[in-house]
């Protein structure tokens, strides 16, 4: 198997094993506070554990080293792992996940800003279409009765900042950054932890909270290593594979209907973020030749 398959391969997985995770926080009967409380000290905790009883500290130590862009790495990853879960508990999965595909958007604008780098025609048309999608989408929250503008809003502040971790990355991305990962979980989890009720958990659904934690650890490892060995526009294509599936997966098992115009906002972002990854690609590709 060649680098671009297995980019490919375990891109997809881990972009699958995050599918279900707007799901979980439908079928646990707990607070947002205590679902993410959760979700993150098992999926850091546990990663954490296995970084250090297979390579020690020193992972942890070169990502500390990175000095701001691993702080900036650690906040984003960890402030936007709390707000995601209190966004689907506050709108609807597919407004959430429609509106964190708005990530490229924000990632081309702090590249802009803070790495220099030139934002493109066929980027500014995607952000122009990006924009309407989001507009649409706010639109329906008003009128939809499992959708709220704080919602959407906290569902937007978790694009942004996982772009900014994103970016800060780039900048040192000679170091492993899945230690930081790690980090951010477990500072995240104890930051909220005076919020949540972490034994308020029915018994008979510790199995729910033990299987979200460790489908996020797959997914954040798979999504750490996969995106190495592909170019970013296919990394791009296949991220929308969530914002496609999850709110279908709501919908099949929870009844969740998206609404008319999260599905029109959607298939605008959606599209807009295909054409444009699927244009790159084809570019990349011929510049290989």
């Amino acid at each position: 198997m060649n680098d671009t398959s297995k980019g490919l391969l375990i891109t997809s997985l881990g972009v699958l094993l995050v599918v279900p995770d707007s799901l979980f926080v439908r079928l646990i009967d707990a607070s947002a506070f205590t679902i993410a409380f959760w979700r993150l000290l098992l999926a850091g905790g546990m990663l954490g554990l296995g970084i250090l009883a297979l390579k020690g500290l020193n992972p942890f130590r070169a990502a500390i080293n990175t000095g701001i862009y691993g702080l900036i790495y650690v906040v984003g990853v960890g402030v936007s792992g709390i707000l995601f879960i209190l966004a689907v508990s506050l709108t609807s999965v597919a407004n959430v996940v429609f509106i964190i595909a708005s990530l490229p958007v924000f990632a081309a604008v702090y590249s802009r800003i803070f790495l220099a780098e030139p934002i493109r025609l066929r980027m500014w048309v995607t952000m122009a279409a990006v924009m309407v999608g989001l507009a649409v989408i706010a639109y329906g929250s008003a009128e939809a009765e499992k959708a709220s503008l704080v919602g959407d809003a906290l569902a937007l502040a978790v694009s942004a900042l996982f772009a900014a971790a994103l970016t800060a990355a780039r900048r040192v991305k000679h170091v492993s950054m899945v230690p930081a990962v790690a980090i951010g979980y477990v500072l995240g989890a104890l930051v909220i932890l005076p919020f949540a009720a972490p034994f308020s958990v029915p018994s008979e659904q510790v199995h729910l909270v033990t299987l979200h934690g460790c489908l996020i650890l797959g997914s954040s490892v798979l999504l750490a290593i996969g995106p190495r060995y592909i170019t970013s526009a296919e990394v791009g294509l296949l991220v929308l594979l969530e914002s496609a599936l999850a709110p279908l997966l709501a919908w099949a098992v929870v009844d969740e209907d998206p609404g008319p115009y999260a599905l029109a906002g959607g298939a605008i972002v959606i599209g807009a973020l295909f054409a444009s990854n699927f244009i790159a690609l084809r570019r990349e590709i011929r510049n290989r030749r």
